[in-house]
């Protein structure tokens, strides 16, 4: 279930990194704790397809536009679980993100769970998320014309206490708290590991270099599941009815003997997964956002005058989220350049051939490296370049249909795509609306990798609109 007879069988036709070593292979150059960018620029190099051997683990990198529209192809390809999110398997088991295919659990909670991201249930979310979104106001409203606020922090406090709210009726206080909650700390170090795990983890050499590592991975991991284990009390300690939200749904599946339901220790597993997956890559969107607006004035002025228009000075409606076009086209962009899940695994379930040149066999795989995906020549000829007109309608009907994948492919994409979404745009349009955002000059972009992708040491200044 490897990449090696696909190594093999093209050996002559996928390139690989100069000076490979034996034994310890494409080592070189290699960065534990940026292996993304590290494999973007392997890529810049050596074309859309090419391997990298690390302690006798092969990997192979797909990012050009026809390899992926084939890779998405369910009639021949499905999720493959790829190392670094394999080993989140330790706190998430076989949660709707770290299930195996074959596992029953995944098909019985995407049945259970569908109906919670369904168009009327998102609406019984927004009044939540306003109420959050206000929160931070009033937390940004006391740095005014002050000190300047940690973007990546904010949005990590914002986006957890809204899926914290919304998903589980459970308050982490967040900007109560002047530093982060102890899960969200507990969550960095258990991603960063998987992170830095990937390449060299299932090797014995990798192994004995990780233990001290793997020791405090194991502290973290357990806190991530006392944390979600109070949560579960909280609820059932509650003389109220529960809402109508998912743990509801888990819990009276599992009361109710619901053909669908499941059990105990896979409600944990659905927690721990909808509590990172459903905070983690939206507040990454958010940050990459922000930076981005205050990096292209003309931008910032453009978003903030259809907030006007559209928001006017009343509290949005539901239905006013979708109408701001053009700062969903902003937030589709920074997805476009900085998806915060930069990468995906797909596996041959029939034996087949990849545009014609690369044999793989049942159970080959790759990953789908999307940040290079997005950087296709069919993007144009500067794809590095912010432009939300990249998402035009007319735009997006000249491209092909499988070269913007922030949320994955296939059943086994992102179940709370339009959640982020409506969060994320929700979120922007209260802050445009009410400041005008200013960043450091001197900044440059630096992008932390813990499995999802976020920018560091981004400060913004506010200034009251």
């Amino acid at each position: 279930m490897s990449v090696e007879s696909l190594h093999t069988t093209a050996e002559a036709t996928i390139p690989h990194p100069r000076w490979r070593l034996p034994v310890v292979g494409d080592v070189f150059g290699i960065s534990i704790r940026t292996p993304v960018q590290n494999s973007m620029e392997i890529g810049r190099k050596l074309g859309p397809i090419f391997e990298r051997n690390v302690l006798g683990n092969r990997f192979v990198f797909a990012s050009g536009a026809d390899m992926v529209a084939e890779l998405s192809d369910e009639s021949r390809f499905a999720k493959h679980l790829a190392p670094g999110v394999a080993s989140l398997r330790e706190v998430g088991g076989d949660g709707l993100f770290t299930a195996y295919n074959h596992e029953p659990n995944w098909s019985k909670a995407h049945n259970l769970l569908a109906p919670a991201f369904t168009k009327s249930a998102m609406r019984s979310y927004h009044r939540t998320m306003l109420d959050v979104a206000g929160e931070l106001a009033e937390h940004w409203d006391e740095r005014v014309d002050g000190s300047p606020v940690d973007v990546s922090s904010d949005m990590t406090k914002l986006t957890l206490e809204t899926i914290g709210r919304t998903g589980f009726s459970y308050s982490f206080d967040s900007f109560r708290r002047e530093r982060p909650h102890p899960f969200v700390q507990a969550m960095v170090g258990a991603l960063s590991h998987s992170q830095r795990t990937t390449f060299v983890k299932s090797s014995a050499l990798g192994r004995l270099l990780m233990r001290r590592s793997d020791r405090r991975n194991v502290a973290n991991l357990e806190h991530m599941a006392e944390v979600v284990d109070e949560v579960i009390r909280a609820r059932r300690d509650s003389a109220e009815a529960g809402p109508e939200d998912l743990l509801e749904l888990m819990l009276r599946a599992a009361r109710e003997d619901d053909p669908h339901r499941i059990d105990e220790l896979n409600i944990r597993h659905q927690v721990v997964t909808f509590l990172v997956a459903g905070h983690e890559t939206t507040s990454g969107a958010l940050s990459f956002a922000l930076y981005y607006l205050s990096r292209h004035p003309d931008v910032l002025a453009k978003a903030q005058a259809e907030v006007d228009a559209v928001w006017g000075d009343e509290e949005p409606a539901f239905e006013q989220i979708a109408k701001l076009r053009y700062v969903r086209r902003v937030l589709d962009e920074s997805l476009r350049l900085w998806p915060t899940a930069p990468a995906y695994g797909r596996e041959a379930t029939v034996d087949t051939t990849l545009v014609g040149k690369y044999p793989m066999k049942v159970g080959d795989w790759v990953l789908v490296l999307i940040p290079a995906l997005h950087r296709d020549p069919v993007w144009g000829d500067d794809p590095e370049a912010f432009d939300p007109d990249h998402f035009l309608p007319e735009r997006i009907r000249s491209r092909p249909a499988h070269v913007y994948k922030p949320f994955g492919t296939g059943e086994r994409a992102c179940i709370g795509r339009q959640f982020a979404l409506h969060e994320a745009v929700l979120v922007l349009g209260t802050i445009l609306r009410r400041y005008d955002i200013v960043g450091d000059p001197s900044y440059r972009l630096k992008v932390t990798e813990r499995l999802t992708l976020m920018p560091e040491g981004f400060t913004l200044q506010l200034r009251r609109r």
